[in-house]
């Protein structure tokens, strides 16, 4: 397993991340503690969770990890949570005002059983608090040691930029990292998010590096989703965006791709998605989110893989989204190059 900074900070988080949204949901608590086992054994020890997943029952369930483990264990964990979804049914029961973040980090503290979290994030852009109250109420966290690093998630390149400008000019502890959605079928933050994190130093931890199992293989262009899948078992769940994206030649090229590599290589799909992940420019750690022991150890595999330049290269080619107008298609890729001629 390699060993990344978060962003700028000097805390170092494994390459790979057990993402913890199926805890108490597809996992059971004997489950999603196998699976913290494992992660653990084969070196890992980021641990992301937020309390929304399963209304704070991914939280308590690694609490009870964590109180069942020794320290010596439980040291190796960098533990990450999020708030900012609705927690109950009242007005002040979601957002990221001071009111809600307080009452929301309070309860994830007690649900994990620890006194500090290493890493709180917003879970999305909140359009109704003003990010000073937001930036300012979590510069208090970590002076008050509840937190040690803030970071963001599913926010857009200004609002990254805005949050960042605004701990700056107030002195406050700026953001680490961002958790954006990102894998091969889903590149279009690389337009302007993922330039903006580099300009910040924030580190990237891509969610959904599989595509929701469309890189795996588990899905063919001549049969729909049946059986032991999430669109199989649940077919309303999705089935529209399941249409459009089978649509596209583009994710079956994609797919076809990853599939003739993995064959060369002897190893899953779900490897070559994640090696390409892994080593795109300003990823710090890429969550696995995995429904079992099994599909974890599978994922896991990727941790020392790296694809050579020609199958990077081609992954790249077929996966990306083409930007066909401006601004990040067309004359847009002139306006940012100091080879044009001339100003427009």
């Amino acid at each position: 397993m390699e060993f990344r900074t978060l962003g700028r900070s000097g805390c170092a988080v494994s390459s790979l991340t057990l993402g913890t949204m199926t805890f108490g949901a597809e996992a059971d608590e004997a489950t999603s503690h196998g699976l913290l086992d494992t992660f653990v054994e084969a070196g890992g020890t980021l641990v992301d969770t937020a309390d929304v997943y399963r209304a704070g029952e991914s939280e308590r369930i690694i609490g009870s990890w964590l109180a069942d483990r020794p320290t010596d264990i439980t040291d190796r964990i960098v533990l990450a949570t999020k708030g900012r979804f609705p927690m109950g049914d009242g007005p002040n029961d979601l957002g990221l005002s001071r009111r809600h973040l307080q009452q929301a980090l309070d309860a994830s503290l007690t649900r994990l059983g620890v006194d500090c979290i290493d890493l709180y994030q917003v879970h999305a852009w909140d359009p109704v608090t003003p990010i000073e109250e937001t930036i300012g109420t979590l510069d208090g966290f970590v002076q008050a040691g509840k937190i040690r690093y803030h970071g963001l998630s599913n926010y857009t390149g200004w609002q990254v930029q805005k949050a960042v400008a605004v701990a700056a000019a107030h002195g406050w502890t700026p953001p680490v990292t961002l958790q954006p959605q990102y894998s091969l079928l889903v590149r279009e933050i690389e337009w302007e998010i993922v330039p903006s994190c580099q300009d910040a130093g924030l580190g990237l931890l891509p969610w959904s590096p599989l595509g929701g199992g469309w890189l795996t293989g588990k899905y063919t262009r001549d049969a729909r989703p049946t059986g032991d899948t999430r669109l199989g078992e649940d077919p309303g769940r999705g089935m529209e965006a399941y249409d459009r994206r089978s649509a596209q030649q583009r994710t079956w090229d994609v797919i076809d791709a990853v599939q003739r590599i993995a064959k060369a290589r002897g190893v899953s799909m779900a490897q070559v998605a994640l090696a390409w992940l892994v080593d795109r420019p300003a990823v710090t750690s890429v969550i696995l989110g995995a429904r079992s022991v099994e599909q974890l150890r599978d994922n896991l595999g990727a941790a020392d893989l790296h694809l050579d330049a020609d199958e990077t290269a081609a992954l790249s080619t077929l996966s990306d989204p083409g930007a066909a107008d401006y601004p990040y298609g067309g004359p847009g890729v002139e306006q940012r190059s100091r080879a044009v001629a001339g100003r427009r």
